[in-house]
């Protein structure tokens, strides 16, 4: 996890006053990738103490709108928040208990990455998610 000077400086170069909430946000997003917004703000509320559910909410907002946090919504589940942002890297989903890991990028060819018909528009990125079961799901339906 980088030092809370990182995270400073991490808010004070989006142009974002540097406040406890907004470092302990980015504390706790740095700490447990892909939370949801409850886990992160039980993690707030234990540093802090009492923190408002809406205070959270626009942390998070601010913080995605500033490009510092990534908000992802797999199928099927709820926002989640994850500190890796600037590329565009995609995530496997477990079916059986919605653990989420990162997959660098999507490789070999697949059909579905370039789009047969952009529309018009000018595509910047995709998003993949794959699902599968987890190495612990895996192991213990095997079993």
């Amino acid at each position: 996890m980088p030092p809370t000077s990182d995270f400073e400086r991490l808010l004070r170069d989006a142009a974002l006053r540097v406040t406890r909430p907004r470092i302990a946000v980015l504390s706790a997003v740095h700490n447990h990738p892909h939370a949801d917004t409850d886990s992160i703000i039980g993690v707030v509320r234990d540093e802090l103490g009492g923190v408002s559910h809406q205070a959270v909410y626009d942390v998070l907002r601010a913080l995605t709108t500033a490009g510092l946090l990534r908000r992802i919504e797999p199928p099927g589940s709820v926002a989640r928040y994850e500190a890796r942002v600037g590329d565009n890297h995609h995530h496997v989903v477990c079916r059986s208990c919605g653990a989420i890991a990162d997959v660098d990028c999507a490789v070999g060819h697949a059909p579905c990455l370039t789009a047969s018909d952009a529309r018009g528009f000018v595509i910047d990125e995709a998003e993949v998610v794959y699902r599968g079961l987890c190495p612990d799901c895996s192991n213990s339906s095997s079993s």
